[in-house]
C-alpha cells in the first residue's frame, strides 16, 4: 500500500474501517487544497473521511481544521481500489472535489478566449475514479468556462447511471459576500436530485461590511499581532497615493492623469478596467482571486483603509470561519503561496449547501438517517 494511505491507520481514525455501518455519507475530497469544501461539506452533515492534494503546504490547514485526514497524492496516480480502501465499510459514498484548471482572465477583455483541451486532465482524472469507484454521490466544483469543454462531455459520459443536476451558480445568492459564479454538479445513483434553491433575494445580498468591517484596522504592510493571517502587503508612495485617490467601486480611471501607469495610457490599457480598484461597503466583494492581497491585481483595495484587503479578510469573503488556521506555529506569512491556496479554495458555504441539498436529497428517497 502507498504509504500516502498507510498514514490513516496512524491517525486512529476508526470509524473510517468501522464495522457499525449507518446511513450517514461518508465522503471523499479530491482536490481538496486547505479544505474549503470538506469544511462545508462537514457543516452540513457529511462526514468527510479524507481530503487528497498533491500540495504538501495543505496538509497542516486541511488537519488543523477538519476532522478529517490528508493525504498527499497525485490524483491521476491514485486507483479505485485506493479510495475503496478509504471508504472502508461505510454504505453511503461521495466523491467530491474540485479539479485545479487553468485560469481564464476575467480582467482583460481580450483574455476571455477558450483554451486547449488539454488543460483539463484532472477532470478526466476525476471521472476515471467515479467510474472505478462507483459512489452514491458525486459532487464537482468548477470554473464556469469547463461547459465549453469536451473533457465536461466526457465527464458526463462517466457518470452513466447517475441522476445529474448541473448549473452555474452565483455564490452570491447562497450567501457568500463576493460575485463569483461556479459550475456546481451533483449527481447520485439514488434518484432525482438538485441542488437546494437560494435562500437570498437580490436587496439582501451578503457584504463586505458584514465580512469584514469587525477586523481591527491596518496600515499596508503590517499585521494584526493577534492574528498573522490578519496581514496586508506593503504598497510603494506611488501606489499609496493611488489608493487615496481611488474611490469605492471605483478604479484607475477615476484618478488624475498624473497617477496613471503608462499601460493604462496605451489603447490597449483601456481592456482592463477591473484593477486598482477599492471593494464597496455595502455591496458584495469581486472574485476573490489568487492575486487578491495585491492592490493592482483587481478591486482588492479596502472600502475604507488605505491599503489591500489581508488574507484573513481574503479568506472570510471566501467564507472561512474568521478562526480557521491557515499558519502552522512559527510558519511565515507568504503571500504568494497563501493567496493562491486561499484564492483557489471552493467557499465553504458552497460546500455546505451541497452537504444539504444532499441530506434533502436523501430524505426524499426515504432513507433514514441516523444522528450523531
Amino acid at each position: 500500500m502507498n504509504k500516502a494511505l498507510i498514514r490513516i491507520d496512524t491517525h486512529n481514525k476508526e470509524e473510517i474501517h468501522t464495522n457499525n455501518v449507518d446511513k450517514s455519507i461518508y465522503g471523499i475530497d479530491l482536490f481538496c487544497g486547505v479544505g474549503g469544501l470538506t469544511h462545508g461539506l462537514i457543516k452540513g452533515g457529511v462526514r468527510v473521511i479524507a481530503g487528497v492534494d498533491l500540495e504538501r503546504q495543505c496538509s497542516f490547514p486541511y488537519e488543523k481544521n477538519n476532522d478529517s485526514i490528508f493525504i498527499e497524492r497525485d490524483v491521476s496516480q491514485l486507483t479505485g481500489n485506493d479510495l475503496a480502501n478509504i471508504f472502508g465499510d461505510s454504505q453511503l459514498r461521495l466523491l467530491a472535489g474540485c479539479a485545479p484548471c487553468q485560469p481564464f482572465s476575467t480582467y482583460s477583455l481580450k483574455g476571455r478566449r477558450v483554451r486547449n483541451d488539454t488543460k483539463w486532465g484532472l477532470v478526466s482524472d476525476f471521472g476515471r475514479l467515479v467510474k472505478e469507484t462507483q459512489p452514491d454521490f458525486v459532487t464537482m466544483e468548477n470554473v464556469p468556462q469547463l461547459l465549453d469543454h469536451q473533457v465536461f462531455k466526457d465527464f458526463l459520459k462517466d457518470l452513466k447511471g447517475y441522476e445529474i443536476w448541473y448549473r452555474i451558480v452565483d455564490c452570491v445568492h447562497y450567501g457568500v459576500p463576493q460575485t463569483r459564479r461556479r459550475l456546481v454538479l451533483i449527481a447520485s445513483r439514488l434518484g432525482t436530485i438538485e441542488l437546494l434553491p437560494p435562500n437570498l433575494s437580490e436587496n439582501h445580498h451578503a457584504t463586505v461590511r458584514q465580512a469584514i468591517s469587525n477586523l481591527p484596522a491596518l496600515t499596508a504592510g503590517c499585521s494584526d499581532p493577534n492574528d498573522p493571517l490578519h496581514t496586508a502587503s506593503s504598497l510603494s508612495e506611488l501606489n499609496l497615493r493611488r489608493i487615496k485617490a481611488s474611490k469605492p467601486g471605483g478604479t484607475w480611471r477615476d484618478w488624475d492623469e498624473s497617477l496613471l501607469a503608462k499601460c493604462h495610457r496605451k489603447k490597449s490599457g483601456q481592456t482592463y478596467p477591473s484593477v486598482y480598484g477599492r471593494m464597496k461597503w455595502d455591496a458584495p466583494s469581486p472574485t476573490i482571486t489568487t492575486q487578491c492581497f495585491g492592490y493592482g491585481n483587481g478591486r482588492f483595495g479596502h472600502p475604507e483603509q488605505d491599503r489591500a484587503i489581508s488574507l484573513r479578510e481574503a479568506a472570510i469573503l471566501q467564507t472561512f470561519p474568521e478562526d480557521y488556521c491557515f499558519l502552522a506555529p512559527e510558519e511565515k506569512v507568504r503571500f504568494n503561496r497563501l493567496g493562491r491556496l486561499i484564492g483557489n479554495a471552493v467557499p465553504v458555504r458552497i460546500g455546505e449547501v451541497i452537504a444539504q441539498s444532499l441530506l434533502a436529497h436523501l430524505q426524499k428517497c426515504n432513507w433514514k438517517l441516523m444522528q450523531s
